[in-house]
């Protein structure tokens, strides 16, 4: 179905920052006094939920605004480390073409999102960035009345397994994308709404008829 608003994660969904993540994730570990990350931990970790992966790692959640906060500031001190996923301008583009809103919801601040979407940032109609671990139901809702758009006309994509569980807390449609944190595996078990393996396929999902209209254009150019 066609939808009114599309509310986007940041990190592993639009931007490529698991590289950077695994390369920082035992210095906030250390600061912060939870267990580190062996690299045999990780893909037992990308299969897991939130709530799983703050148990093993034995993260006090009266701790976590504090490594929210400082997270951030290390984002934002890295932010030429990390770019954008190869076809994303694009994809937004399509969608904010074809009338979609976008909308961003991360646990990265404004700041920081914005510098790392460059001129794509101007594509998003609404911005509700500094989401806590498990704040972002309540940021989609405030996004959705801002916007002026029912529920059923909404969708939100992410990468992770919170993503789905946020969206399903209030009522609206959500994708997962196969290229971030959490494995495809995990994600797929929760049944989404929608299984993106590919940039591509989620203009073909929200914008059928401009994808059409692009596949007409260039078949003409090559008949030509």
């Amino acid at each position: 179905m066609p939808y009114a608003l599309a509310i986007f994660d940041l990190d592993g969904t639009l931007a490529d920052s698991f590289p950077w993540f695994l390369r920082t994730i035992n210095d906030v570990a250390d600061r912060f006094g939870f267990r580190r990350v062996r690299d045999e931990d990780v893909e037992a970790l990308r299969h897991a939920s939130t709530r799983e992966i703050l148990s093993r790692l034995e993260v006090p959640l009266w701790k976590l605004p504090a490594i929210a906060r400082h997270a951030r500031r290390l984002k934002g001190e890295a932010a030429a480390e990390i770019s954008l996923f190869a076809g994303v301008e694009t994809m937004l583009r399509t969608l904010s073409q074809s009338g979609v809103q976008l909308a961003l919801v991360t646990s990265d601040s404004e700041a920081n999102a914005r510098e790392k979407l460059g001129e794509a940032a101007a594509l998003f109609s609404h911005f509700d960035c500094s989401a806590s671990v498990f704040g972002k139901p309540a940021k989609f809702r405030r996004v959705i009345r801002r916007a002026g758009v029912a529920p059923d006309n909404v969708i939100a994509i992410g990468d992770e397994v919170r993503d789905i569980e946020a969206a399903r807390a209030v009522g609206i449609a959500c994708g997962a994308v196969c290229w971030g944190y959490a494995a495809p595996a995990a994600l797929r078990a929760l049944r989404p709404d929608y299984v993106f393996e590919r940039m591509e396929a989620i203009t073909a999902t929200l914008c059928p008829d401009a994808v059409a209209r692009m596949s007409e254009a260039i078949s003409g150019n090559a008949g030509g």
